[in-house]
């Protein structure tokens, strides 16, 4: 009969082991959700309504005043570095959700994005050009021997259509911060160089 008892009381401190792992994966579960980390490349729209932002390989979208975040692409694959249209209504991203970091396009409202660039260059979008029509994006296509000490050590800058198309080769070393009146290069012996080809290339575009 003791021997009984005691099974019986094995059985439920093991029910209640199982109940307590259980709950605290749970609570494990709702904090990360209710404190996410590693949130990155935040990216607020020009009408300044909204925030963009990559959080575990996929985009989301948050009021600019805080509140529930929305999923705006869903994949396996990386998806990362979101750029606002001037209409605040597209978002251009990188993603290797076909094989390579290519760039693509996506509504804000949703949908299957739109995929840009097919040479697997790992192109990262900078900006749109201001009436919206095309992305400016760093990729490594075409290395210039003049501005890398290896082929392959410094990217390029290209724009491209936001229906696809051909990339057009705006400046042949990587550059950041880009806009219509002005770039930041990231050294500073290309400045002269940059401060042309943006006056050439750049303006042309605003």
């Amino acid at each position: 009969m003791h021997e009984i008892s005691q099974t019986k009381c094995n059985k439920m401190n093991l029910i209640k082991l199982f109940l307590a792992w259980a709950s605290l994966l749970v609570f494990t579960s709702l904090s990360a959700q209710e404190n996410p980390l590693w949130m990155r490349y935040p990216a607020i729209s020009p009408d300044g309504k909204t925030i963009a932002f990559c959080y575990k390989g996929d985009i989301f979208l948050v009021d600019a005043e805080g509140g529930r975040a929305t999923q705006l692409t869903t994949h396996t694959a990386y998806d990362y570095h979101p750029v606002w249209s001037p209409d605040s209504k597209t978002i251009a991203f990188t993603s290797g959700r076909d094989g390579g970091m290519d760039l693509y396009t996506v509504p804000v409202t949703g949908g299957t994005p739109t995929r840009l660039t097919t040479f697997s260059g790992k192109a990262v979008p900078t900006t749109f050009t201001p009436d919206g029509k095309n992305v400016i994006f760093n990729a490594s296509i075409l290395p210039d021997k003049d501005f890398g000490q290896f082929p392959s050590s410094t990217a390029q800058v290209y724009s491209v259509p936001v229906e696809g198309g051909r990339p057009e080769l705006l400046l042949t070393f990587s550059a950041f911060d880009i806009s219509t009146t002005k770039v930041r290069i990231k050294s500073d012996k290309q400045k002269n160089v940059a401060k042309l080809l943006a006056d050439r290339r750049f303006r042309k575009m605003a």
